[in-house]
């Protein structure tokens, strides 16, 4: 089993900063994609940013230019600098993880999720 923990969030004013961490930890020799969402209240669910294990990376148009997305592949662990935070992005963020190999020869497969962290952001 996989498991991720979140951590970073809380409590900004409007134009700050904050750095999300989350750390997956198992059995893992690699790991495909590793990514961030959000939820806000009475809102579905939305892709904030990706990460492969290329480096390739994707963003919400809503956060381009504003957020970062890293990983480190020898700690298993993504990272999210946001920056020049808005009220709107005042959601509960969640760590996902897929295409987790355990093993050299296996093959990639699941799809995890963190329990989420909360970002408040005041104007």
């Amino acid at each position: 089993q996989v498991q991720l923990v979140e951590s970073g969030g809380g409590l900004v004013q409007a134009g700050g900063s904050l750095r999300l961490s989350c750390a997956a930890s198992g059995t893992i020799f690699s790991i495909n994609a590793m990514g961030w969402f959000r939820q806000a209240p009475g809102k579905q669910r939305e892709l904030v940013a990706v990460i492969t294990s290329g480096g390739s990376t994707n963003y919400a148009a809503s956060v381009k230019g504003r957020f970062t997305i890293s990983r480190d592949n020898a700690k298993n662990t993504v990272y999210l600098q946001m920056n020049s935070l808005k009220p709107e992005d005042t959601a509960v963020y969640l760590c996902n993880v897929e295409g987790v190999r355990r093993r050299p020869w296996t093959t990639p497969a699941g799809d995890y999720w963190g329990q989420g962290t909360q970002v408040t952001v005041s104007s």
